[in-house]
């Protein structure tokens, strides 16, 4: 083979040859691997191979404090979460306590005086619920109250509040709701508990309740309001409007 025309193409390791007849034939040749640099080790943002080892250990032993810590914190905050939930929940059912419920009322009177949206108060008492207890034990009347506060919370809205005021009353607030409309709600709620009596042992309890409305704009506070629709739900009692 005529090799006296060889040459190397630039920039590869072929090799071209002529052929003998003008024409050139292209060779390859394996071309040399490329060596890929190897991954840097970061601690705390600092190259491994740039600390002693005295200064590495130092360095991953407080960051495996800080990790430590950081779930020390996390866990601390779960259980603060766990602790408000219980301080704001009814012993009896995940509803909210009077506590609880007296301090969103608060809140919705400042929103309601600030903007000068309307806010309502429903206020309701579970009729016979000593009878109740007397007949079938304060078990069933336990379950009764439940029963009425799973009734209340699944008619109204996200925005909306229900909370036991303590025994068998209950308060719902309707945010953004004036007295008419509150009306309304409040005789749809009460029918929608008569509507669901308890199943109990294999028996039928039916459930009643009175309830009275009240609604602001401000300029009021918590306690006057929470009488004020007190005063009206029994006013309803004595009408005998109850459901």
């Amino acid at each position: 083979m005529d090799v006296r025309n060889s040459k190397l193409v630039s920039g590869t390791g072929a090799v071209r040859r002529s052929d003998g007849r003008g024409k050139l034939a292209v060779s390859s040749a394996a071309a040399p691997a490329v060596r890929e640099p190897a991954a840097t080790i970061m601690i705390a943002g600092v190259p491994e191979d740039e600390l002693t080892p005295r200064v590495r250990d130092v360095l991953l032993g407080l960051m495996g404090e800080v990790d430590h810590l950081r779930r020390q914190l996390e866990d601390a905050q779960s259980r603060i979460s766990y602790l408000e939930r219980l301080a704001d929940e009814d012993a009896l059912m995940p509803i909210a306590n009077r506590r609880a419920f007296v301090r969103e009322l608060s809140r919705m009177l400042s929103f309601a005086e600030r903007y000068g949206t309307p806010v309502s108060i429903v206020y309701f008492d579970l009729n016979g619920l000593k009878r109740i207890n007397d007949e079938h034990g304060h078990a069933a009347g336990d379950a009764a109250l439940q029963h009425v506060a799973r009734t209340l919370v699944e008619s109204i809205r996200n925005s909306d509040v229900v909370g036991r005021l303590g025994g068998d009353e209950f308060g719902v607030l309707l945010v953004q709701t004036d007295e008419e409309t509150a009306r309304r709600k409040a005789e749809a709620l009460a029918a929608a508990i008569a509507a669901r009596p308890l199943l109990w042992q294999g028996q039928e309890i039916a459930l009643s309740a009175a309830y009275g409305t009240h609604s602001f704009t401000g300029a009021e506070n918590a306690a006057s309001v929470l009488d004020a629709a007190d005063r009206a739900m029994y006013d309803c009692k004595r009408a005998g409007r109850e459901r």
